[in-house]
Formats: structure tokens, C-alpha cells, sequence
């Protein structure tokens, strides 16, 4: 007598018992359908989210959560009704509660982002003029002299200045503190831009102001100009000599390799290596702890095998810490330099690249070492002839990509002192000299994308 085994009755009686224990509280519907697994992980999931929700103070967050909240009732519904709903529209009516939190902690806004674009002109404009290349440069001045303050006798001609060369003109012949002065120039290189200064009796300088502001003076086209100072504080109150001087500077010469793309080259060297020590020496000591760390060789006993967990956990905890925060321990350590970045990449280094060649390791095939056994060889020899003859081009490649990623690596951790390009870059942002800036940023994406290319073909040949 063959006996019929019935489905579980609870998935087909009481729909709408089970959707109302649903919108009680989230999963508790599928409990009670005998879905236990399926029930826990709704109500953790929706407890975690709100707990998140409720500890960064996201309350107006919570009509985001109604999706999530219906769609597992309606849920626990179809699953009463002996019907499978699927499980990707309640991750998706998950997930929209997960970005709607996401969204509100990382404060995007995108109006802001719209709206500051402009401040970022200038940056972007610097990266389309690298500063690689300039001409020897001359500091020059005009000078027109004029008196302060005006004395009871009548003022003569406003005075030009004379010589060959560019001429600067005023608007008046005398002036007293405060009175504006209208400055003229004409025969200034086109398009100059330079500074208006005052010099006393005495020979001290300063900067014109106008109306708070420093002032300037750009020549157009045609190498003229016109600015307006105000006359500055003097210390005597007999009409003396004073002077208006503009400054400015001109580029003379060829063109000829800039200081700072000397700079750039050295310190990319510098950079080149700093990621080529790492990876050296990383690779070296990886080598070595990655046979500890491969399960397929350390099973063969209780020992060796919790030695296998150890050092697994040490690679974990070693790749867990970035190298950022290495290189900053290392410069308390051995100071500022490139030799802190070495050895914050190195650790970092024998930390993947051990995990890497343990990995490669595990996947090696098991038939030459059973027959390197068979014929009575110890267990040096056995990794000898049968494990790294298998492993040496994972090895080979995964070191060259390494290196690559060493080189990225070393620009960041220049701009905590670890040395290289980085540690230049970190200075001229910080200077606003986005020219310059803009010249380490080209030149480390022209070695990055060399090295790739590099460790792509060594990739292909070996792997």
C-alpha cells in the first residue's frame, strides 16, 4: 500500500493570518509558516536596519522601509497559498532601504556638486598645461615718481616716466593719504600681468591697495593698461618724493626642461624603486610563508596544520591593515623618506602576495607529488620537483602585478612622508601650484599605464 506524504499544511491555509503576522512584525509570518531560516533572516535584516536607521538619526528614512515591510508580508501571503514569490524583489525592496541609508550618511548632494563646478576650473585647466617645460624668466619694474602729500603751491603736470622700455603715467602730480591715484601704462609685453607697488623716501616698499584689495594690473593686447590705488599713509607732513613701481615679470630664452619636471622625473624614479624593494623583498619572504600557509601541504599533521592557521591569520590580519596606516607606523619609526614607504609596501607585499602564491599553492595538481613520493623522496625534495614546478609562473606573474600595484601604491603613501612622487604632489595641492601638480599626476598615469602594460604581456607569456 503506497502511502501519499502531503505537503506541510501551514503553506496553504491561512493567507491572509500569515500576511497580518507579517505586517506585525517583518518575517514573523514566515515563522509561522515553518520557514524558519528565511523568517530569521528578515526580521535580522530588518532590525539591523532600523537599529542603523535609528542610531545615525535617519527617522525620516522610514517611508523607505515600507516596501521592504509590505513586500515581505505579501510574501508570507503567496508562501501561504503554496505559491514561490521568488526571492529578488524582496533583496531589491531591501536593497532600496540599504542606499536610502547609504545615500543620507555619505551626504551626496548633487546640487552642490552641480553648483561648485567651477571652483575646480582652475584645476582642470592646469591639467591641460603641465609644467614640464619653461623659459628663463627676468624680474622687472617701472618706476614714476610723484609727491606726498601736496604742499600749498600748485601741483604741476601729472608725470610720465621716461627711458626706453615700458612708460607709466598718473593722473595727478601730487597726492595725500587716501586721495585715489590713477595709474597708466603702456609698452608692457601683451597680455603681462605684474603688481603695483609704493616706495617712500626712505625705501621701504608695500603693496597698493584699493578699497581693501590689493591691486594688480593686467596689460591687454595692445601692452597697455589702467589700475586705480589709493595713496598710502606717509610719515612726514612736508610734500617728499615717492614712487609707484610696477612689477612684473617676463620669460626670456628657449624653452628648456623646468625645475619642476626635473623634480617629477627624480621623484618617479624614486617611486619606481620604492615599489620595486617592496616587491622584492615582499616576494621573497612571501615565497617562504606561502608553504605554511597552503592546506594541501600542511594537513599531514596536527602540528603543521595549526601552524597552517596561524599563519593564515597572520596574513589576514596583515592584509587587513592598509598600507597607508603602515607607512604612517614606519615614519615614527625610521622617520620621513622612502625607506618608511618600503617597508610599509614590503609587509603589505608578503601579506597579498602570501595569500596569492599559498592559493596557487592549494590548486597545484596532486599527481607528481603522489608519484615524487612513490619513489621514497623526503618532503623537501617533494616541494622541490613536483610543487614548484608547478607554481613558478603563477609566482613570476603574480610578483610583476604586484609591482605594479606597489607603484600606485607608493604615490598615496608619499603624502604621509613615505617618500616618492607622492610626498611632491601632497606639497604643490597644498600650495595651490596645480601646474606642477598637474605634471607628477601625468607622469605617474604614464608609468602606471607602462607597468600595466608590462605586467599584462608577462602575464600572458608565463600564465
Amino acid at each position: 500500500m503506497v502511502h501519499e506524504t502531503p505537503s506541510a499544511p501551514s503553506l496553504r491555509r491561512h493567507p491572509a493570518l500569515a500576511a497580518l503576522l507579517g505586517l506585525l512584525i517583518p518575517g514573523l509570518g514566515h515563522l509561522y509558516l515553518g520557514r524558519r531560516e528565511r523568517g530569521a533572516a528578515i526580521l535580522t535584516t530588518a532590525l539591523a536596519l532600523t537599529g542603523l536607521a535609528l542610531w545615525l538619526e535617519l527617522t525620516a528614512l522610514a517611508p523607505w522601509g515600507l516596501p521592504f515591510w509590505l513586500w515581505q508580508a505579501w510574501e508570507a501571503r503567496r508562501y501561504a497559498q503554496g505559491r514561490d514569490p521568488g526571492t529578488l524583489r524582496l533583496l531589491l525592496t531591501a536593497a532600496i532601504l540599504v542606499y536610502a541609508i547609504g545615500w543620507q550618511v555619505t551626504e551626496i548632494d548633487l546640487q552642490r556638486f552641480v553648483a561648485n563646478a567651477p571652483k575646480i576650473r582652475p584645476f582642470v585647466v592646469s591639467l591641460l598645461r603641465p609644467n614640464y617645460l619653461e623659459r628663463e624668466i627676468t624680474y622687472a619694474s617701472v618706476r614714476i615718481q610723484f609727491t606726498m602729500p601736496c604742499g600749498p603751491e600748485a601741483p604741476g603736470p601729472p608725470p610720465t616716466s621716461s627711458g626706453p622700455g615700458p612708460v607709466l603715467g598718473l593722473d595727478r602730480a601730487c597726492a595725500d593719504p587716501g586721495d585715489p591715484i590713477t595709474v597708466y601704462g603702456e609698452g608692457f609685453p601683451p597680455n603681462l600681468e605684474g603688481e603695483l607697488w609704493f616706495e617712500n623716501t626712505i625705501g621701504d616698499r608695500a603693496r597698493l591697495h584699493h578699497q581693501g584689495e590689493l591691486v594688480d594690473f593686467v596689460a591687454g593686447p595692445d601692452g597697455r593698461f589702467q589700475a586705480t590705488v589709493t595713496a598710502p599713509e606717509v610719515a612726514t607732513e612736508q610734500p617728499q618724493p615717492q614712487f609707484i613701481e610696477a612689477r612684473y615679470v617676463t620669460e626670456v630664452g628657449p624653452l628648456q626642461p623646468s625645475e619642476t619636471a626635473r623634480l617629477v622625473v627624480y621623484r618617479m624614479g624614486e617611486t619606481i624603486a620604492q615599489a620595486l624593494m617592496a616587491t622584492t623583498w615582499g616576494a621573497l619572504f612571501a615565497v617562504l610563508i606561502s608553504f605554511f600557509a597552503a592546506r594541501n601541504l600542511m594537513r599531514v599533521h596536527p602540528l603543521t596544520f595549526a601552524l597552517y592557521y596561524v599563519v593564515r591569520t597572520l596574513l589576514n590580519i596583515l592584509r587587513a591593515i592598509e598600507p597607508l596606516i603602515m607607512a604612517i607606523v614606519f615614519v615614527v619609526w625610521v622617520g620621513l623618506g622612502p625607506f618608511a614607504g618600503v617597508l610599509a609596501l614590503t609587509m603589505h607585499s608578503i601579506a597579498a602576495l602570501g595569500k596569492l602564491y599559498s592559493e596557487a599553492i592549494e590548486n597545484i595538481e596532486p599527481g607528481p607529488i603522489e608519484a615524487i613520493t612513490a619513489t621514497g623522496a623526503n618532503r623537501i625534495q617533494v616541494i622541490w620537483f613536483g610543487v614548484l614546478p608547478q607554481v613558478w609562473p603563477p609566482f613570476v606573474a603574480f610578483t610583476v602585478y604586484r609591482w605594479d600595484i606597489n607603484v600606485r601604491m607608493s604615490t598615496i603613501i608619499g603624502f604621509v612622508g613615505g617618500g616618492g612622487i607622492g610626498f611632491l604632489l601632497q606639497q604643490w595641492i597644498r600650495l595651490t601650484d596645480f601646474r606642477s601638480a598637474s605634471a607628477a599626476i601625468w607622469a605617474i598615469a604614464l608609468v602606471v599605464t607602462v607597468l600595466d602594460f608590462f605586467s599584462s604581456e608577462v602575464r600572458k607569456r608565463i600564465v
